[in-house]
């Protein structure tokens, strides 16, 4: 495949672009003339949101729990583009018990953390090549984590994936706090190539986040005061395009505001740890980093 995108103009990579927070993301992204590719699992949602959103976006499709389908949509996004100045990672949910995925891992800590870790790691040389001949800041990566990080009580080291764990709504937790410390991690080992992370909370999003939720997640969602995926989509494009989202990496956001996560994710040491394991890991499956 070659590229068919404009390279004199911005492209973006948006995760769980098929429904909810990621479509309007690409949406509003579009409306402002960049380009977007957008990535989605469900075969239907998928197509209609490649109908839907034009011809300057694009929609490949990948099961986000295995990594052979990740690294296979990131070849793909680097066949399509010779340049990416904003990758969004905003694909993840929660289930309804544990899972355990055919590459062993569990399903929602690969689909919300290792996924996110191990595409931002195949797209860094097109996002480093990109930042160098833009303004500084204008290279971001950005998390969608959520304020259930807040009900986490740390990672076990011992089990970082939480298999052990029975309760689907603590892996989750878990989860979203690794989501932080990867941006905050992120950000610091971006800074010499200028490449800005940030992570954001989107609220409680009227969405599909919990179809696949356990019974008492699906009733919280049904009887929660939700907003439209449209204002999450906002603060996202507010931080891929405003120049406050360049500046000050490893920082959180809701509502176009910056706001203070709970003290475990402000953690560097905890951060950079996450780091290594989630290398392990990938390396144990056979996605090693590659020697640079």
């Amino acid at each position: 495949m070659t590229s068919t995108f404009d390279p004199a103009r911005p492209v973006a990579v948006v995760t769980g672009a098929s429904s909810g927070i990621g479509k309007a993301t690409a949406r509003e992204l579009l409306a402002r003339g960049w380009q977007v590719i957008g990535v989605g699992r469900d075969p239907q949602r998928s197509a209609a949101a490649a109908a839907e959103l034009g011809g300057d976006f694009v929609m490949l499709r990948g099961d986000f729990t295995l990594m052979a389908e990740v690294r296979r949509v990131a070849d793909e996004i680097l066949s399509r583009t010779e340049r990416l100045d904003v990758l969004i990672n905003n694909a993840g949910g929660v289930r309804d018990r544990r899972i355990v995925t055919a590459d062993g891992t569990e399903a929602t800590f690969a689909a919300n953390h290792l996924a996110p870790f191990l595409l931002t790691r195949e797209l860094w040389s097109s996002l480093a090549v990109t930042a160098a001949a833009r303004p500084a800041g204008a290279v971001r990566v950005l998390a969608v984590s959520s304020t259930a990080h807040r009900s986490s009580r740390g990672l076990d080291w011992d089990d970082v994936q939480s298999l052990g764990v029975e309760h689907p709504t603590v892996a989750y937790c878990r989860v979203k706090l690794a989501n932080i410390l990867f941006t905050r991690e992120l950000a610091r080992r971006g800074a010499a190539e200028g490449i800005i992370a940030q992570a954001m909370h989107p609220g409680v999003v009227a969405s599909n986040f919990a179809t696949h939720g356990d019974a008492a997640m699906r009733a919280h969602m049904a009887a929660a005061d939700t907003v439209s995926p449209d204002e999450p989509a906002e603060t996202l494009v507010w931080l891929a395009t405003d120049p406050e989202g360049g500046h000050t990496p490893g920082r959180y956001f809701h509502r176009r505001a910056e706001e203070a996560p709970a003290e475990l994710a402000l953690d560097d040491e905890a951060a950079a740890r996450l780091w290594v394991e989630s290398e392990k890991l990938l390396a144990a499956l056979g996605f090693a980093a590659a020697v640079r």
